[in-house]
């Protein structure tokens, strides 16, 4: 075990914009930030309101990216964050699926119980380098960066190699939950590939955010990474009038040896050559798709707005 720094991501966000803007202001990043949030429904992140607020899309000067323009130092910050200018994802490395399934099991049996155990909430989110929950408890956190879990208390957090499910029940001590699976074998965790993983998951979650921006007026949800099926999504639309539906990213799953977009809708699915899915009734985007377009996040975007436009018109 080693003790590292303890993060606050709002907080350090919110000294870059200070810096850079002389306007009183406050920020929007993509990472949860303490303090702990002990209310319904969400028990997760304060969202920030008003329109002097720093965010990773909306008016131009008020776009993190605008703000990056002239600063190396912030566009590299900003860029490692997802919260625009934006890096492109890549090839995925050849262990990546072997990978995947290792962290799947990290998130569903030890990372997701130690949050539901404090407030009943399962949900994760994207984090620097990987996931993780959303503060709880005392100000906790629980993630994962590449090919390491670490644990946040307070101004106190410690990290440890991903080795085994015990192992890492041991690492976070009183904050684990309860035990969903044995834990004595080895999970097959490659430091690349678990990176690979993290940028998904950052792609996914700026990606969506914005979706959810611009569709304020349709109830949508926040963005979670469920870990049932590992995915990133959002819900939006009108449920009473057949309209709402699921959007999201899921890294690979039975039928998708890798990664892809989808839009499932809750009721009944429309025709056409959109709604084509594997697997279940929707739409969905092909990581290749995606890796390959000049505009890799406009790609997403319009594959979202598509069946969006097609479920509420």
């Amino acid at each position: 075990m080693q003790e590292i720094a303890a993060r606050n991501p709002r907080a350090e966000a919110l000294g870059w914009a200070q810096r850079v803007r002389e306007e009183a202001c406050d920020v929007l990043v993509l990472e949860p930030a303490p303090p702990a949030v002990d209310e319904p429904p969400w028990f997760a992140d304060h969202e920030p309101e008003g329109s002097a607020v720093v965010r990773p899309f909306g008016p131009p000067e008020w776009r993190w990216e605008t703000l990056a323009a002239d600063d190396p130092a912030l566009y590299e910050w900003c860029a490692t964050r997802w919260l625009g200018p934006y890096r492109r994802l890549g090839e995925l490395p050849a262990s990546f699926e072997q990978t995947r399934a290792a962290l799947h099991a990290l998130a569903l049996c030890v990372i997701s119980p130690a949050r539901e155990a404090a407030n009943g909430k399962i949900g994760l989110r994207w984090t620097l380098g990987g996931f993780g929950t959303p503060f709880f408890g005392a100000d906790a956190q629980v993630r994962v960066e590449a090919d390491a879990l670490v644990v946040q208390e307070r101004r106190r957090a410690w990290r440890a190699p991903i080795e085994t499910l015990e192992a890492a029940r041991e690492l976070l001590g009183e904050l684990a939950g309860a035990s969903r699976a044995d834990g004595a074998e080895p999970l097959a965790v490659d430091g690349a590939s678990a990176a690979a993983l993290g940028e998904l998951y950052g792609f996914a979650s700026s990606v969506l955010a914005e979706l959810r921006y611009g569709a304020r007026k349709l109830e949508p949800s926040c963005v979670q990474l469920w870990p049932e099926h590992f995915d990133v999504a959002i819900e939006l639309g009108n449920e009473a009038a057949g309209a709402r539906a699921t959007y999201g990213l899921s890294p690979g799953d039975a039928d998708h040896p890798e990664p892809y977009l989808y839009v499932a809708p809750w009721g009944k699915t429309p025709a056409g050559e959109l709604w084509q899915a594997r697997g279940f009734s929707g739409a969905e985007l092909a990581y290749a798709d995606i890796v390959n377009s000049p505009s890799q996040r406009g790609a997403a975007l319009a594959f979202y707005r598509a069946g969006l436009g097609q479920l509420t018109a």
